[in-house]
């Protein structure tokens, strides 16, 4: 029987590069000239550090710029507030991986209430989805990627 799986997972080398191509950037940008301001990568997490609050606004808007030029999916960062310790503003991003449980029971409902013939079950921090027909699965894809989740979905194991 027909299958494949939700999940939502992060490119890391994609999203290191494009953290360095964000401080590279930030050495060339003339409202960014003598400031002490750096990206920082620690696993899965982003440090912005910049002198005002507002540089670090703009350092978000850089790095979402550059994750969209390497091809990861900015919907899934999601930034803290400014911590402002002495001269220095930091703004921490995280990201997200996996599936939540809220989140698939809600694509299980979607794919449920949209009368499609497949079947959806939650494993893990994925969704397994698994039909008759390859036309129902690409029917389930599309309805997946047009749903609202705010959290970029990837399909993998599609299987005949």
């Amino acid at each position: 029987m027909p299958s494949f799986d939700i999940v939502s997972e992060l490119d890391l080398v994609e999203l290191k590069n494009a953290v360095d191509n964000a401080n590279r950037e930030l050495d060339t940008r003339f409202d960014f000239r003598g400031v002490d301001a750096s990206f920082t990568l620690n696993k899965e997490q982003v440090a912005m550090k910049a002198n005002e609050d507002f540089q670090c606004r703009q350092m978000i808007d850089m790095l979402r710029n550059q994750m969209t030029k390497r091809k990861v999916d900015p919907r899934s960062m999601e930034t803290g507030t400014a911590v402002l310790s002495g001269k220095t503003a930091t703004i921490t991003a995280s990201f997200k991986q996996g599936i939540d449980q809220p989140t698939a029971k809600k694509i299980v409902k979607l794919l449920k209430e949209a009368k499609l013939k497949v079947q959806a079950s939650i494993q893990g921090d994925s969704v397994r989805v698994t039909g008759k027909k390859r036309d129902d699965l690409q029917a389930a894809m599309a309805l997946v990627k047009d749903g609202e989740f705010n959290q970029p979905f990837q399909f993998n194991n599609f299987r005949d």
